[in-house]
């Protein structure tokens, strides 16, 4: 649940959303994306990519996707292409009222290969390890040239090798030039490129400034409350 605040976030920006699970980092993806609509009330606004009415699918036809609940949402039979193609629909998979252009195949081949995961491209998503699958998540999110992707938890259940490969590619599409809402509990997700962190708390923005500045044991110990130890290794920082 998210409660009354006030937030900007600039096209092309990176940013980072961390604060513990249930104080609504999740919710506020959803609304971006219009799943979930804000209460109204008498001198509040939401304005998304400078408008404040949308078409949804026009919307979500400009930001790129990645969850768990679209990894639990991509099961069964759906094979890396069919996941990738669902990009342009909103959807986890090719359904017999979607019309499949020839350039909406061929960019989905791109986006794979991009990934260099061309190799899932006829393969079932119930055949892949978690890291395949979350990487062609990555292609669906990217195949419809997005300005913004959205990361929610991207490493939750993955193992060290598939949270490593994430990561990278991440970092990747963060030196492209696409912007990167990431959000996170896990201090590791936040890959070196971004530059902005929020704390988040009880449904509020607690605190929200330069990377360096926010990820300071005396925050981050208010933000979980419990006594914390930092270190920072190569860009990374890491919590104990």
């Amino acid at each position: 649940m998210l409660d009354d605040f006030t937030l900007r976030i600039d096209t092309n920006e990176h940013v980072a959303i961390l604060g513990p699970n249930g104080c609504g980092k999740s919710t506020l993806i959803k609304t971006i994306t219009r799943e979930c609509y804000p209460v109204v009330r008498e001198g509040s606004g939401m304005k998304i990519l400078g408008q404040d009415c949308w078409n949804v699918f026009e919307l979500r036809s400009l930001l790129g996707m990645v969850s768990n609940e679209l990894m639990s949402a991509c099961t069964g039979e759906a094979t890396g292409r069919h996941v990738v193609l669902s990009g342009f629909f909103s959807s986890t998979d090719i359904f017999p009222n979607h019309r499949v252009t020839p350039e909406q195949k061929d960019l989905a081949d791109t986006a794979l290969a991009q990934l260099k995961i061309s190799h899932l491209t006829e393969r079932a998503v119930s055949e892949m390890s978690s890291g395949e699958a979350r990487r062609v998540l990555i292609a669906r999110a990217l195949v419809h040239n997005p300005s913004t992707l959205l990361f929610d938890e991207p490493s939750n259940s993955l193992d060290v090798f598939a949270r490593h490969s994430v990561r990278q590619t991440m970092s990747l599409l963060a030196n492209s030039g696409i912007g990167i809402i990431l959000v996170t509990h896990d201090l590791s997700d936040i890959i070196p490129e971004i530059d902005r962190v929020l704390l988040m708390s009880g449904g509020r923005i607690v605190a929200d400034g330069r990377k360096g500045d926010m990820l300071q044991p005396e925050h981050l110990a208010a933000l979980f409350g419990i006594k914390v130890e930092l270190a920072q290794h190569h860009g990374y920082y890491h919590l104990w």
